[in-house]
């Protein structure tokens, strides 16, 4: 076998912005030969720190096209992946369509990642996050800090989640090829990484519960307290139970304590004991004090950091999180390495290359013309006969399973008798459980155990998120399972990652918000620390898990042999700081800061109000910057606020576009219209079934687009104990025909 799990793999990157050239860069450093195509001129954000980390340990070519199309279809020919942000009629321009690459490279994989799925009204819409959370609605689901209305997101939410889609897009069809299927389209968006997150809050039933129709409000307050010192941290439930807090109590009093609540207030909050008075002891210490007490007694809690400082963090560094990169243009720097670990582990990572060194080479070596497979089956779902094994709560562990079932997996999902820890909070739970079984099964009763073992005998993969002590009481730990069946792909998702002192301590979302210094690079200057209520980092790691997952799965099918893989929260988040590097002598590179009302970055990257709503502009072409101050009559970028303001939300945007600006409309409580939408439902963005306990249940719905194969949107997320009698039942009728490893039937 060749050293790691893609070397067989020869790429062509063509994509801009962050999520194809990410996807393109996690490949290449798990082997595959990844060429990057660029204008003469280079990508836009060449020379930007983010780019160089984005597209390192690729070759560097400069095409010109469509001048030089057939030098491209030449190399098109000879790979086995493109990676493309082209929108449907720039594609149709180059040659590049479904259509035109199926009769052309009818071997080729194609993973276009543009800013909306091709079909929607908006599909024109830049690749830009900005345009494109404000066109899907997104950047009306932040609460600001110091007005109503929409925020400007800091945050690339729709590119970071788009970047893992896109890789795990293609692992997916490339195990569906590899298996026997047909190669072909492996297309996301912006927009449907925007999407991931929003089930948590974008559902619509027949009859929902109080809880589900509540869901978790914008406007939360959440548990991020400033200290004595006037720094930040962000703290979790249990923190009233710590020595220093119960002390405190005892000396106050139960009437300070309750009258400290009670000037809370009644705001709606994740369950949190004596918030109130939390929040008035944590005034008392210095922060770093603080959080060394809390972790000292198993609190989930992180300082609130600045953006970048986890490059300095020990469990990153002894988890591979950070790697050191020579990069010819900044030197001897730290980036973030990848997110998860396989076996074989990923290549060091090469600086990214100068434009176009790589040209003359590239161009003047004879690639063999890949052959069609011969198919042996049309359609379905990517993963049509993986069987998963979901014994994860909360969020990370089982998104990452719905995931999976998207794919086509078949899941059974194993939670206790009285349920999961997340049922409490329906919204959270139904965006990230559809398409399994569940049953219920008590893994700390010794009896459980034979079932457990028929169903590791039957699973390809097994995932969880439980912390590894309570792993290996229950006997779920991969030494224990692996001899039941040696060659299962085992999942460990943990918040710290498998090695160094913090492995097995708890943490949340909310935990790597904080430490990454995104919760104050997105609260706007001198604006104290806010919390995205996206749970990012939750579902960064959830996709990160998958992909290490599928890279597992391929190189089971290369080698016949099973394995660990882990991803972690402190992994996939730290990826998400790349935009900023160290470089040599330990200086960071700096970053744009958003505005203390959080509208922006600046004149030409920003969301402004009009007469009657709101647009985004997201313009970096300096010509066409001097348009827009030409096309709103004014001066100077500065005055192009007041004008904008007394233009309805149509007509500012008529005179932009007019003017060729980048521009979208933000919009507002987008739920029901996003639901409604008939174009929505005719491209596959909303599913609907029938819930036993909801009725008539939709959700935001496929993430991805494979064209002649389809995602598995069939199954609505399980009721407690729906299916442990037919999952039991199946188990032992697969016993009495000797059939232990064929799967339950879907």
């Amino acid at each position: 076998m060749r050293d790691q799990v893609l070397s067989d793999l020869r790429i062509i990157d063509m994509a801009q912005g962050i999520a194809g050239p990410v996807a393109a860069m996690v490949l290449a450093e798990m082997g595959a030969e990844v060429v990057k195509v660029e204008p003469p001129a280079g990508d836009p954000q060449r020379g930007q720190p983010g780019f160089h980390v984005w597209n390192r340990s690729k070759r560097s070519i400069t095409l010109d096209l469509p001048t030089d199309a057939e030098a491209l279809h030449r190399l098109l020919a000879g790979a086995d992946v493109l990676f493309h942000s082209h929108t449907q009629a720039e594609a149709l321009a180059l040659g590049l369509d479904d259509v035109a690459l199926a009769e052309r490279h009818p071997h080729l994989i194609a993973c276009g990642v543009t800013g909306v799925p091709t079909g929607h009204a908006a599909q024109a819409t830049p690749a830009r996050d900005s345009l494109v959370l404000a066109e899907a609605g997104i950047l009306d689901e932040q609460a600001a800090v110091r007005r109503d209305g929409p925020v400007y997101l800091r945050l690339p939410l729709g590119s970071w989640n788009a970047a893992s889609l896109a890789a795990i897009g293609v692992l997916a069809r490339l195990i569906h090829r590899d298996r026997g299927g047909r190669p072909g389209p492996a297309h996301t968006s912006l927009f449907q990484g925007a999407l991931v997150p929003m089930a948590m809050y974008w559902h619509r039933a027949e009859r929902p519960t109080a809880m589900l129709a509540r869901g978790l409000p914008k406007a939360m307050e959440v548990s991020i307290f400033q200290c004595a010192d006037g720094e930040w941290l962000h703290v979790m439930m249990g923190c009233d139970k710590a020595p220093w807090i119960q002390e405190e109590f005892a000396r106050r009093g139960e009437v300070w304590v309750k009258a400290a609540d009670a000037a809370a207030g009644d705001a709606f909050r994740i369950p949190f004991s004596h918030f109130g008075a939390v929040r008035e002891l944590m005034k008392t210490r210095s922060r770093d004090a603080w959080v060394e007490h809390l972790q000292a007694h198993d609190v989930p809690v992180q300082p609130v950091l600045r953006f970048g400082a986890l490059y300095g963090d020990e469990q990153a560094r002894a988890n591979g999180y950070v790697a050191q990169v020579d990069d010819p243009l900044f030197g001897a720097t730290l980036q973030p390495g990848m997110p998860f670990s396989v076996s074989p582990p990923p290549r060091a990572p090469v600086g990214c290359r100068p434009l176009g060194a790589d040209t003359r080479a590239v161009l003047g070596e004879t690639w063999a013309a890949k052959a069609p497979p011969a198919a042996k089956s049309v359609g379905g779902a990517p993963l049509a006969g993986v069987k998963v094994l979901d014994l994860g709560a909360a969020l990370a562990g089982p998104l990452a399973t719905m995931l999976l079932a998207d794919l086509g997996a078949e899941v059974i999902k194993v939670e206790p008798p009285e349920g999961e820890m997340m049922r409490i909070l329906e919204g959270n739970f139904v965006g990230c459980q559809r398409g399994k079984r569940a049953m219920s099964l008590q893994l700390k009763d010794p009896a459980s155990r034979q079932t457990l073992a028929r169903l590791v005998e039957w699973a390809d993969v097994v995932h969880h998120n439980l912390r590894m002590p309570a792993a290996v009481k229950l006997g779920i730990d991969y030494e224990t399972l692996r001899r039941i069946n040696p060659n299962i792909v085992y999942c460990h998702v943990s918040s710290y990652g498998p090695e160094g002192p913090r492995r097995d301590w708890p943490g949340m979302d909310q935990m790597f918000q904080s430490s990454s210094g995104w919760e104050l690079a997105g609260a706007g200057r001198d604006n104290p620390p806010i919390w995205h209520r996206f749970g990012f980092t939750d579902h960064l790691c959830a996709l990160a898990s998958v992909e290490a997952t599928l890279l597992a799965l391929r190189r089971r099918d290369q080698t016949g042999e099973g394995q660990r893989v882990t991803a972690s929260l402190l992994g996939a988040t730290i990826l998400t700081v790349s935009e900023a590097i160290v470089l040599p002598g330990g200086a960071l590179t700096p970053v744009a800061e958003i505005d203390s009302l959080q509208l922006g970055l600046g004149p030409f990257e920003r969301i402004y109000q009009a007469a009657d709503g709101w647009i985004a502009v997201s313009e970096p072409d300096p010509a066409r910057q001097t348009a827009m101050i030409a096309a709103l009559g004014v001066g100077d970028a500065g005055a192009c606020e007041a004008v904008i303001r007394d233009l309805s939300q149509a007509e500012a945007l008529q005179r932009l576009s007019a003017a060729q600006v980048a521009c979208a409309p933000v919009r507002e409580r987008q739920r029901d219209a996003f639901f409604d939408s008939a174009e929505n439902r005719a491209i596959g963005l909303r599913a609907c079934y029938d819930h036993p306990v909801y009725g008539a249940l939709e959700q935001p719905g496929r993430f991805w687009d494979f064209g002649d194969l389809q995602a598995r949107l069939d199954r609505p997320p399980p009721a407690l104990d729906q299916h442990t009698a037919e999952v039991l039942a199946e188990l032992d009728a697969a016993s009495r025909s000797g059939a232990a490893h064929r799967p339950p039937s879907a």
